[in-house]
C-alpha cells in the first residue's frame, strides 16, 4: 500500500514550528514573572459550564462528553444536565466557603436557556469566558470560516447579552481551533484564550488581526481525563493537584520565576456528592499556602502582561 502523495502536500510545513504566530522559547530562560503580592503559583480556576443538544453534530466532530447511544438519549443527556440543575450550584458554594473568584467558560446556549443561573454567577464575582453556543458548536480545520465566525459571534453576543459584559476570554470545545481561530478571536475583540496547552505560562501571540494571549489550560490535569478517562478517583485527583502545586511552588523557589497552576471542573463529574468534598478539601488545601494566589483567568492575563 502507498501514501497518497495528496497527504505529503502541506501548505504550511516549514522549519521549526508550522506557524509564525509566536516565537519558540524555553520556559526556564524567559524573563521570569511576578505574581501579585510576591505569590510564587496562580491558580486559575476554569470550570465548564455546558449545554448539550440531545441529537449530536458529527461534524466536524462530536464533542467529547456528547450523546453516546440511541436516541433520545436521555440517560447521558440527563446526566450532563446534573451540571447545570445541581453541580454548578455546588460548585459556587464551595467556591464562597474558600473565598476564591474562578473563571466559568459557559455556552451561550446556557444564558440563553437559563438566566438566572448566568446571573447567580455574575453576582457572586466570577468571571465568564465564551466557550461556543453549545456542545454543537466544535471548531476544526475544515469548517468554512465563515461559519467559525459565526459560532465566535454568536458567543460572544448572546453572552454580553445575558451578563451585560461581553466576554474577554475563549475556550473552544475540546480545545479544538482551525487555522483561522486565533485571528478570528483577535478580530472578535477576544483578549486571551485557553486553548493552546504547550505551556505552563501565559504567553503572547502575533495574529494579522492583533495579539492575543493564550493562557494553557492543561488538558491532563482536568477532572474530565483524570476522573472519566484515566479512572482515578476524586481523593486521587486532589491529591495530583497538590503534588503537582507542590513541585511548582519548589521549581519557583529555585529559579525565582513564578508559575502557574490551572484547575478545569466540569459540574456534573466533580459536584457529585461522593466527590465534591475531596474539592473542598482541595480548595481549602490550596488557600492555605501562602504561595497561592487563586485568580480568574483574566485576572491571570492582566497581572502577566504580555
Amino acid at each position: 500500500m502507498t501514501l497518497d502523495p495528496s497527504y505529503l502536500d502541506y501548505p504550511r510545513r516549514q522549519r521549526g514550528m508550522d506557524h509564525d504566530l509566536y516565537p519558540w522559547s524555553n520556559v526556564f530562560a524567559r524573563a521570569p514573572l511576578a505574581w501579585p503580592e510576591g505569590r510564587s503559583v496562580a491558580v486559575p480556576i476554569v470550570v465548564s459550564l455546558e449545554w448539550f443538544p440531545i441529537l449530536p453534530n458529527d461534524k466536524p466532530f462530536r464533542a467529547p462528553g456528547h450523546m453516546q447511544t440511541a436516541y433520545p438519549d436521555y440517560r447521558h443527556y440527563t446526566s450532563r444536565e446534573y451540571g447545570s440543575r445541581v453541580g454548578i450550584y455546588r460548585l459556587l458554594d464551595a467556591f464562597a466557603a474558600a473565598g476564591v473568584r474562578v473563571s466559568v467558560a459557559t455556552n451561550s446556549a446556557i444564558g440563553e436557556r437559563y438566566p438566572s443561573l448566568v446571573a447567580d454567577i455574575v453576582a457572586a464575582g466570577h468571571e465568564i469566558v465564551a466557550h461556543s453556543t453549545d456542545m454543537n458548536g466544535t471548531i476544526a480545520s475544515g469548517l468554512p470560516e465563515e461559519d467559525e465566525c459565526a459560532i465566535i459571534l454568536q458567543s460572544l453576543d448572546s453572552l454580553q447579552q445575558a451578563t451585560g459584559t461581553r466576554p474577554r476570554g475563549w475556550l473552544s470545545i475540546a480545545r479544538s481551533q482551525s487555522f483561522n481561530t486565533p485571528r478570528l478571536l483577535a478580530e472578535a475583540g477576544v483578549e486571551f484564550m485557553l486553548d493552546w496547552v504547550n505551556d505552563e505560562l501565559p504567553y503572547r501571540m502575533t495574529t494579522p488581526a492583533g495579539p492575543i494571549v493564550n493562557l494553557p489550560l492543561n488538558h491532563e490535569l482536568s477532572d474530565r481525563q483524570i476522573i472519566t478517562v484515566q479512572q482515578n478517583s476524586a481523593d486521587s485527583y486532589a491529591q495530583q493537584m497538590r503534588d503537582a502545586f507542590d513541585w511548582l511552588t519548589a521549581e519557583a523557589t529555585a529559579t525565582g520565576a513564578a508559575r502557574m497552576l490551572p484547575l478545569h471542573l466540569t459540574p456534573y463529574i466533580m459536584a457529585l456528592p461522593y466527590r465534591i468534598d475531596a474539592l473542598e478539601a482541595l480548595l481549602q488545601w490550596i488557600t492555605n499556602r501562602p504561595e497561592a494566589w487563586v485568580a480568574p483567568a483574566g485576572e491571570v492575563v492582566n497581572a502577566a502582561a504580555l
